[in-house]
């Protein structure tokens, strides 16, 4: 396996995780079964940090449908370079960032990271098609 299908890797576990916390929250906010239940304009809302962290989730599934091709195609290609491992590092670390931050509810912070997971997928292109 390479490196880069590594970093990949591990953010998709990490991202197939996101969904724990704020589920909890739910079964702790509205019960067990309420939890579990089909979802109803009259449930009791959850944690405003549960909502966010479920924004970010989703966030984060976007994006990485976009850097989970970039890097397969470069896997595919041949394409490696301590750049990729870079640029797929500074994702996964970014898009961690980012969950916590949105999590918490830091606006600035939160943009900040987002960007950082753009400019690693920016890069991963960037070298795919050989222009780094």
């Amino acid at each position: 396996m390479t490196t880069e299908l590594f970093w990949l890797a591990l953010t998709a576990i990490f991202t197939g995780l996101f969904w724990v916390p704020y589920i909890l929250d739910r079964t702790a906010v509205r019960g067990l079964l309420p939890a579990m239940g089909n979802p109803s304009p009259n449930d009791k809302p959850q944690s405003a940090w549960a909502q966010r962290m479920m924004k970010a989730h989703a966030n984060a599934i976007e994006n990485l449908a976009v850097m989970a091709v970039l890097v397969l195609v470069a896997n595919a290609a041949k394409v490696t370079s301590d750049l990729t491992v870079f640029a797929v590092q500074l994702y996964f670390w970014a898009r961690m960032a980012h969950f916590l931050i949105y999590a918490v509810g830091i606006p600035v912070l939160r943009t900040l990271a987002f960007a950082a997971a753009f400019v690693g997928q920016a890069i991963m292109a960037l070298a795919l098609v050989g222009w780094l």
